[in-house]
Formats: C-alpha cells, structure tokens, sequence
C-alpha cells in the first residue's frame, strides 16, 4: 500500500507510493519458500470449506480468513495456481498486492480556537472554522495507518479505541510517524498554548485506530481488506486511508462495495507520483479519490490526476502531530544570511558549524568535505544514502537543495546518520553555491509537530469534514453525504469535475448549508 506520507514533492517522497507491476505468477513478496507467491483466492458461494480444504491440497497455508468476502489471503507454491484457478470451487485467484503509505499555520486569535493555538492553513480552508463539531460524538472516523502516538500532548483526551495486527506493534503507537500526523488533521485538541486543532479540536468525535504499517512501512492488500471490515465491525461512518497501490483487486473492490452497501464511506488518497496512473482504493467506484492541494489552492505538482478523482484537500506543506519528540524544526545561517530550511525526517537533533563545502549529487565519497557542511544537489540517489556519503566522507552537517526553484522537505528513509541535515529551495541553493567556504551553522531540535507533504495528508482533511457535516444530520445516508460534499464543493481548474481537483476543494460550511436549505437527497 503507498501510505501517502510524501514529504518530498515528487518521487522522493517519505514512503513513495509503491508501483508493484508484478503478476501473481511472479510475485514472490514475503513467500516462505523462494517457489511460494502470495495470493488471494475468492471462493465460489457456499464453497468456503471446499476451498480452503483445495488450498490446502495444493500444499499452501492461509494466511488471513477474509471470510466476509469469500476468500482468504494464502502462499502457495507458484506451480500450483493453475490447478488452483481451475478449481470448481475457486472463483478467481489475483496477486496479494502490496499497498503502502502516499503540509503553514498562524496563530489564533482566540476565536474559535483558544490562544495560543497554531491553526494549519488547511483548517479555515476547508471552512472547519465555521463549523463547530459539537455533535461530531455521534460519528465515527475508522484511520487505518501506522497507528497513532495515543499519548501526544495534542491527541490525548480524544475517543480513541484501536485495533492490533499482528507484527505491526500496538495501535498506539506510530513507529512511521505517518498515522499520528493523518490523525491530527482529523483530530488534534484544541488545548490552549498547545499545538496546533483539527479539523474537529474538541474531542467530540470518535476514533477508531486500525495498524495495519509497521516498521516495514507497507501492508498486503488482503490485510487492508481485513482492516476494512475491522472498520465495519466497529461501527464506523467513515474509513480514512491515506495509503494506496497500482495494483487492482477484485477482492479488494468487493468489500467496499460492500461496506458502502453497509452505510460506510469510505475515502482514500489519490497518490503522489504526479501521473495519471490509477491507484487503488481510490480507483474502486465505492471509494472516494483525493487529490491533494497547496494554500494558493493549486493542485500539487505531486498529486496524481485521473477521472476518479473526486474531490480535493490541502496537501502541501500540512502542520500536524507527530510522535513527541519525533519532529524537527530546523534553521540554516550560512555567513550573514538566515535561510528557513525544510526538515529531514529522521535527522538527529543536532548542532554544527563549519564551512560549507560542495558535494555534488552525493553518490560518492569525497574526503574533501572532512569537517565541513555537505551542499548536496537532490537527484539520482535517495536522501538518506547522500547523507550517509556525507558522513563517511567526514563531513559533519549536510544541506540537500532542490533540483527545482521551489522547496520542499525529506526523509532519510530509514538511513541512520550521525549529522544534522536540512533542505533547501532550488533558489536557496542557488544563492548557497555562492558562499562556499562561508561558515554554515545547522540547528535542529526536537519537536511533536511537522510538516508533510501528500495526497495523505489531504484525505484526512475530507474525512474529517465529512464527519463533520455528516454529525449535524445523522439521518443522511454516506451516498448522501458523499454527494453533498461533491455538490458543495469550490469548483477549481477547469469548469465542472476534472481529473486533478475533481469536483473542487472540499467545503464544510457550504456542505452544511446545502443539506439545512435543501435536505439529504439534494
């Protein structure tokens, strides 16, 4: 599944949407034996035991009962599938795709929200500011993710309940950092003094918690199926997925159509590659697609367009909650100039100063940056690895500037590196190439908030709202909200729905004053 936590604009992006093109007869992920594939087998009506007794006779195990559909995830040797497919009680046999994971403010007035607390653009963008959530306690909002830091001084206090998949460590916890930061879109309290509010800040509305990434930072398709109808199960309105992949599934489709059947809506991110490739969920009729904006209201350059894109949400450069602690905020002085870089996840909290020094792309080692700061031109070779060289050169601080004049920020992807490390802006680094040899001082320390950048982070946006505008008229069906949502919202780009903003920026105000003057079938 991608989660959609791109931080970086384009194909850099913090957990880059995974492509997985590969065809069921040579998918070998995560196969016991090097002949085994990954597979969910769909089985015929009332031929459940008759299936799973023919999976077993091909000498595969199962392993995730998706009973709610008819079908189970299963490894099974790669020269059984054909008899298997061939089954009378087998009615199809797809690949177990994997899916993966796909952010301004200013401070309050006072008014709605207390003093003191930090508002993202996207908040009073999506109209959340005209909106109290004083009845959002009669939804619920399903975040299947990485999990949530349940504890975050701007979570805690909020309805919360979760569930655990096996080798994805407790619900409440976010070793990825992704969930807590979907999570606080939705959700983060509107405490005084401290962070930043949600879309619904007065911990009214309820959450369901379903982990489904861990460490690994991607999932099988047949284990958000599960999720999904976890989802279900708990009672939720509303499933928020800010993950996705390229590869359709059959079973997939099947069970959101039928949690839609079930009174679910459920909304996914459009992905982050800037193409006009499908991405699943968000390419199933029962699922809405979101594309991602930026604060000019301009679709990200990231975001991918296609007609099933429904509708669209702030998704660039989005303040919100991440672990404690987990978070960087990160300055840059070269010589006399202050610079305002973009963070790199997962850089230590750290301090240097020393001469900036050129260091190409990056991909090799250069012992003549020994004890000065790395200038890096972004490019060819993932963030974590140019830092890395860095390092191992003897450099003790590195900047990465954009191949583009914008900025943006970074991951080191899981790379552990020593050194501080920031981004620039193509145009900063252009300005940085000219005081080589200046002193550079990096500054970076801890904090509980960042920012991202992604279609994930702006399908929480639309979750959020949709519960919002659902909980003043609880009797309205998903069909109808979704519709509402679509009717409501500010058309952009070209006129009527289009494959980059679909039907517009969504709106909770005007999606309120639609259904009060005209009601839920409008």
């Amino acid at each position: 599944m991608f989660i959609a936590k791109s931080k970086n604009a384009k194909a850099g992006a913090v957990f880059v949407m995974g492509l997985m093109a590969a065809a069921v007869g040579a998918s070998v992920a995560a196969a016991a034996q090097p002949d085994n594939v990954r597979v969910i087998v769909a089985f015929k009506k009332g031929a459940q035991q008759n299936g799973k007794a023919a999976i077993a006779a091909a000498k595969g195990s199962i392993k995730e009962d998706l009973a709610d559909i008819d079908a189970a995830a299963a490894e099974i040797p790669a020269k059984a599938l054909n008899g298997l497919r061939n089954n009378p009680h087998i009615e199809f046999v797809e690949e177990d795709a994997k899916r993966r994971m796909f952010a301004t403010s200013a401070p309050s007035t006072g008014t709605p929200y207390q003093t003191g607390q930090q508002v993202p653009y996207g908040i009073a963008m999506v109209q959340a500011d005209q909106l109290p959530d004083t009845y959002a306690g009669n939804r619920t909002v399903c975040i299947i993710d990485s999990g949530i830091d349940l504890a975050h001084e701007d979570l805690a206090g909020n309805q919360a309940t979760g569930h655990t998949n096996p080798g994805t460590g407790p619900w409440y916890t976010d070793e990825n950092h992704h969930g807590t930061h979907v999570a606080g879109t939705i959700a983060a309290v509107n405490n005084g003094g401290v962070g930043v509010v949600g879309v619904n800040a007065n911990r009214q509305l309820k959450l369901h918690i379903i982990k489904v990434f861990g460490p690994e930072e991607w999932a099988y398709t047949s284990t958000l199926i599960a999720a999904a109808n976890k989802c279900g199960a708990a009672g939720a309105n509303i499933i928020s997925m800010s993950l996705g992949g390229d590869v359709p599934s059959r079973a997939e489709e099947r069970a959101f159509d039928g949690l839609a059947k079930r009174g679910v809506l459920s909304i996914a991110a459009a992905g982050n590659d800037g193409n006009n490739a499908q991405s699943y969920p968000a390419g199933y009729a029962s699922v809405m697609s979101v594309a991602a904006l930026d604060e000019n209201k301009k679709v990200a350059d990231f975001s991918q367009f296609t007609p099933k894109v429904e509708i669209a949400a702030p998704g660039v450069q989005v303040l919100s909650t991440v672990p404690m602690g987990a978070g960087r905020d990160s300055s840059l002085k070269v010589g006399a100039t202050s610079y305002a870089p973009g963070g790199m996840d997962g850089s230590p909290a750290s301090t240097v100063t020393a001469p900036l020094a050129p260091f190409g792309l990056g991909d090799q080692i250069d012992a003549s940056v020994a004890g000065k700061v790395c200038l890096i031109k972004r490019g060819a070779l993932a963030f974590g690895v140019k830092v890395a060289n860095c390092q191992a050169s003897g450099g003790v601080g590195a900047v990465v500037y954009n191949n583009a004049p914008e900025g943006f920020s970074g991951t080191l992807g899981g790379t552990a590196t020593a050194i501080p490390s920031v981004t620039a802006s193509g145009a900063e680094g252009a300005a940085l190439q000219g005081q080589l040899g200046q002193s550079a001082t990096i500054a970076i320390k801890a904090t509980n908030y960042a920012l991202y950048n992604g279609t994930s982070m702006a399908t929480p946006h639309v979750s959020a709202v949709a519960a919002l505008v659902w909980s003043y008229f609880p009797a309205c069906t998903a069909d109808q909200i979704r519709t509402t949502l679509d009717k409501s919202a500010q058309d952009l780009g070209a006129a009527g729905r289009d494959a980059y903003y679909g039907y517009g920026l969504v709106q909770a105000k005007a999606a309120y004053d639609r259904i009060r003057a005209m009601g839920c079938a409008n």
